[in-house]
């Protein structure tokens, strides 16, 4: 009987997390199609690998057995992808970003790596909000600038704590004001990340401070995206006080939401890689 990867990996994930919600959460899928897909494996297997219990899921004896191979597979696989991918770029370490970095951190990162590794050559590359991690989960980047959350399958160190602004167009009622609380802005319309960048979209939703759901007038995959949303009136967005020096624009306006909880950038990277240069670089960025 043949597995999938990404089924491994949803099985690994829901042994780990105990509940569906919280493994959905951690592989940015819908509830209902990772409860389908474990259900799917299950029948293939010919015997369950969870226990449906009323407040979670626990491992059954065929389960327990089946982790640690999975776990074992997922990691020789992921180790094996990165060299074959090395090999086809050698000395060459790809960068994945989500915005634009800045922050006086990404240019004396790239000088530091070169002085240390001087053969190797740096790409960077920027990656849409439908891939929260970057270009991590699928191999197309080997280490990557993120705003938190991500999937917990990703080590990460923050980097950078800032406080959240709103972005406004220029015309908006409450542009004028020197901050904005949130609860002014719990009925207004947001330009939100796209589905599957999942508990990051709903971070920069800010969902957690809200008491029913967000109203969503649009959906944007990057960063210029969203601020020309903004722009144009179609609704407003959350970001972090650092980015609204690097994407003004006319006829945009950022003002603080101070009681909202900070925004985390940090670089990440996949915990099984383990590379010399992706050692080197997490050394040479430093906040």
């Amino acid at each position: 009987m043949d597995a999938h990867l990404r089924e491994l990996r949803y099985f690994v994930a829901t042994a780990e997390e105990s509940t569906v919600t919280a493994a959905a959460a951690r592989l940015f899928v819908s509830q209902p199609a990772l409860s389908k897909q474990l259900r799917a494996l299950e029948r293939r297997l010919g015997f369950d690998l969870f226990e449906r219990l009323p407040r979670g899921l626990t491992l059954t004896s065929q389960g327990s057995v089946l982790l640690p191979v999975a776990r074992e597979v997922l990691a020789a696989w992921d180790r094996g992808y990165a060299e074959a991918r090395a090999a086809a770029h050698p000395n060459q370490l790809v960068v994945g970003m989500q915005t634009a970095v800045g922050r006086d951190l990404q240019r004396p990162a790239v000088e530091r790596f070169r002085a240390t590794l001087p053969g190797w050559t740096v790409s960077l590359r920027l990656v849409g909000w439908d891939d929260p991690t970057a270009g991590l989960a699928d191999g197309t980047s080997d280490v990557a600038f993120v705003w938190l959350p991500i999937s917990a399958d990703f080590a990460t160190r923050v980097l950078i704590t800032e406080p959240r602004w709103v972005a406004l167009p220029a015309h908006h009622p409450l542009a004028d004001r020197p901050s904005v609380p949130f609860e002014l802005l719990l009925d207004e319309p947001f330009v939100a990340l796209p589905a599957t960048a999942g508990p990051l979209r709903d971070f920069w939703l800010a969902v957690d401070a809200r008491p029913g759901p967000p109203v969503v007038a649009a959906e944007a995959t990057a960063a210029d995206e969203v601020l020309e949303l903004v722009t144009a009136g179609v609704g407003i967005a959350l970001l972090a006080e650092g980015n609204t020096g690097l994407y003004q624009r006319p006829g945009l306006v950022c003002r603080p939401v101070p009681d909202l909880p900070p925004a985390e950038l940090a670089v990440a990277w996949r915990r099984t890689d383990n590379r010399d240069a992706v050692r080197a670089f997490l050394d040479s960025v430093q906040p």
